[in-house]
């Protein structure tokens, strides 16, 4: 299969880009830098001198806070940019897989989110992503939009690399533990994506198009998180010493957006449509993390 990636060095991207060429297909991995989503005639070009079987786009302005004073940019990248893939794949027939996000729902509900649930988003950087999925499926039936929370992995800054870049230098750390989600690998997020384009069915018409959870388990908050990262870092000769975690509220800790505090996202479609069941972070998760380089990471706003 000829695949065509954007995002290709962010997290996810990166993990597509390896998963795919693991799985023997033929990879076309661009970053903004080369392929500009935002440029219809950059795309039309692109995705026409390639001709792939599918496009994954994994390309996103993901920087919450600075969204807000951003939001041209973030609505350039998000909803521009997805309406331009969208376009240019209904013309060529070629489907179209998008990676959203839990941001679009504000985080009051109690219970795991559903794809049935209506989206509330509270910043300009959630608003944006739901943006994104509606163009996409006003524009272009061959679609599928894959939500996911909390995203961790070997490639570029995420909470875990956080984590123990601070274990370096600090003994004690206090993190937010009133807000609830479930953090979801990068890798995991790219098998699912694959998986999904590799159906036998996949391509055609009648193939189940559309809207789906990506869901992880457990869920946790991000001081319980933080507390699993020190226990298997140190189990995995990764830290000498006990950290010492302290729990706090949100209020303790203001941000220009407020997270969402249940970002928990309920998967059973994606089980029951594709057979793809949910990802476990738990067990083992740090395994790879000890050949990656985590001392340059950047803050996490949960921590103090």
């Amino acid at each position: 299969m000829k695949i065509l990636i954007t995002g290709a060095k962010g997290q996810v991207g990166t993990d597509l880009v390896l998963e795919a060429k693991k799985r023997n297909h033929e990879v076309f991995g661009f970053t903004s830098s080369k392929l500009d989503i935002t440029s219809k005639a950059v795309v039309d070009a692109t995705v026409a001198t390639i001709k792939p079987d599918v496009v994954i786009n994994a390309a996103a302005y993901t920087a919450v806070d600075k969204a807000e004073e951003e939001k041209d940019k973030a609505y350039a990248v998000n909803e521009t940019g997805v309406k331009n893939l969208a376009e240019t794949c209904k013309t060529l027939d070629i489907p179209l897989l998008h990676i959203s996000t839990d941001y679009v729902f504000d985080g009051e509900k109690k219970e795991p989110y559903t794809e049935a649930d209506t989206p509330n988003p509270t910043s300009v950087y959630g608003a944006s992503k739901l943006a994104g999925e509606v163009v996409l499926q006003k524009t272009w039936q061959k679609h599928i939009i894959l939500r996911v929370s909390w995203v961790f992995g070997e490639h570029g800054n995420n909470f875990v690399k956080t984590m123990l870049r601070l274990a370096q230098d600090r003994d004690e750390l206090s993190v937010v533990n009133d807000q609830y989600g479930a953090p979801t690998s990068a890798k995991a997020i790219a098998e699912c994506l694959l998986n999904i384009a590799e159906k036998t069915d996949f391509g055609k018409n009648n193939f189940s198009w559309g809207l789906y959870h990506f869901q992880s388990d457990p869920g946790v908050t991000w001081y319980e998180f933080a507390k699993e990262i020190f226990n298997q870092a140190k189990e995995n000769g990764m830290l000498d010493k006990e950290m010492i975690v302290k729990p706090i509220g949100s209020y303790q800790f203001p941000t220009p957006v407020k997270r969402p505090i249940n970002s928990k996202l309920d998967g059973h479609k994606m089980t029951e449509v594709f057979s793809v069941s949910p990802s476990k972070w738990g067990a083992g998760y740090l395994h790879e993390m000890k050949k990656v380089p985590y001392n340059t990471c950047c803050r996490h706003p949960t921590i103090l």
